[in-house]
């Protein structure tokens, strides 16, 4: 298979345990369809809180290294990441360093998740607080 950037023979590589393919020239990395969801996996295993991959769906200028076809890119869940798929879902074209990228953009997505999950108990603690008597009391007085 050889790589649909600069058409270098792609070479058979290890990432994270996941098996891919890399050009030894461009550094991209070609992505069989279920690879892309098992890298974000090393970082956030649970697809209903990754949110939606696809934004922003318009032709790549490349072809799929597996079968000649037309890809498309996309933006990455909504960031400025652009990722080109096979349209035929063979797989994902990343360039080099996109792939550090969608890690990152996991790691920030599971902090975003934990923070709002604290503010959610902190908000839902405070609005406990404010059914008691005193704190009723307190703001009808407020207002006289």
């Amino acid at each position: 298979m050889n790589c649909p950037r600069c058409d270098a023979p792609l070479e058979h590589k290890k990432l994270k345990g996941i098996e891919i393919d890399r050009c030894s020239e461009c550094k991209g990395l070609w992505l069989d369809h279920p690879e892309l969801d098992e890298l974000e996996d090393t970082v956030l295993d649970n697809d209903r809180l990754k949110g939606t991959m696809v934004y922003a769906v318009r032709p790549s200028d490349i072809t799929c290294p597996v079968c000649n076809g037309v890809m498309r890119t996309f933006n990455y869940r909504a960031y400025d990441l652009p990722i080109d798929e096979c349209e035929a879902q063979h797989g994902f074209w990343l360039d080099e360093n996109e792939e550090k990228r969608v890690l990152e953009l996991m790691k920030q997505r599971t902090k975003d998740i934990k923070r709002s999950r604290n503010a959610e108990g902190e908000w839902a603690s405070l609005l406990g607080s404010m059914k008691t008597k005193s704190f009723s009391d307190k703001m009808r007085n407020l207002f006289k």
